[in-house]
């Protein structure tokens, strides 16, 4: 049963960790690109919330409730980056509710687990319960999240330290980037 765990948590880190899977570290660095290591707790806060939308989703296509279109999906995931691209450079830090950015992020989270989905059901097979591989996991997935928010924290922090790079600045550029990235993965899959 330990066993079980720490295999699907290990899947889940290196669901959300590996660089092949890029979209998903994309789409992390373009939520923290409006927060520095101060706003630490909202920013948390939002990457759980992508981690539930992306639990919800995975179950629901596991136990077969939700039969995802899976090229539209793939052509969605990299929606979310380029919006979330663009309201960071739209709007700051403080502009929008708290609640607002927690429910898109949740929202965003389920597609992003539709993407995942099918991988998902194939490692569960013909295991009777998803409830212990899914915690598993999401718990790995929660701490690969948590290590890409780290480093991405730590390199501004260093950053406007050494550099003093001013937060906008540094918001434009990541968005920026995360923007063309994202329209570049958009026109491949069309």
């Amino acid at each position: 049963m330990l066993n079980n765990f720490i295999t699907f948590a290990t899947l889940g880190l290196q669901h959300i960790t590996d660089p092949k899977g890029f979209d998903h570290i994309l789409f992390i660095i373009t939520i923290c690109a409006i927060y520095s290591w101060q706003n630490w707790k909202e920013l948390l806060k939002l990457v759980t919330a992508f981690t539930i939308g992306h639990s919800v989703t995975l179950a629901l296509a596991a136990t077969k409730i939700v039969v995802p279109n899976y090229g539209l999906i793939e052509m969605l995931i990299p929606v979310t980056i380029l919006l979330s691209s663009i309201h960071n450079i739209l709007f700051r830090l403080n502009t929008n509710s708290f609640w607002f950015k927690y429910v898109i992020i949740t929202c965003f989270g389920f597609i992003h687990g539709l993407g995942f989905s099918n991988f998902f059901t194939a490692l569960m097979g013909d295991s009777q319960s998803i409830v212990q591989p899914l915690l598993a996991f999401n718990v790995g997935l929660e701490l690969g999240q948590l290590s890409i928010v780290l480093v991405f924290i730590g390199i501004y922090y260093l950053i406007d330290k050494w550099l003093k790079i001013q937060k906008r600045e540094w918001t434009i550029f990541v968005s920026g980037a995360s923007f063309g990235l994202s329209l570049v993965m958009i026109l491949e899959r069309i």
